[in-house]
């Protein structure tokens, strides 16, 4: 197992976590980890990983309906999506910055 996947695994189960656990300084964290894990994004998977951010952003809170556990599983998604959100603007800065290179 890579770097790459080390750190995206871990800013996944950090944001999961967060999202239950009151952790001081956890928004911070989870956002240093998404953009740690948007380092490793490749320029061909960022269109996709962009796609992906947004239509997490958009329906992570769907299955608050589902009995017993859609509270659980939207609150978890809350989390991820934070990561996300943070990796998607890194990603967004790095493009830019591809594209401005000479």
């Amino acid at each position: 197992m890579g770097v790459d996947k080390i750190v995206k695994l871990v800013g996944v189960l950090f944001a999961i976590v967060a999202a239950f656990v009151d952790i001081p300084e956890s928004a911070g964290i989870v956002a240093l980890l998404g953009i740690a894990g948007a380092w490793f994004i490749s320029a061909e998977d960022r269109n996709r990983f962009l796609v992906a951010a947004i239509a997490l952003s958009l329906a992570h809170s769907g299955l608050n309906e589902i009995w017993g556990v859609g509270g659980y599983i939207s609150t978890a998604l809350g989390g991820v999506n934070d990561l996300f959100l943070a990796a998607a603007a890194t990603v967004i800065v790095l493009g830019v910055v591809d594209k401005l290179k000479p």
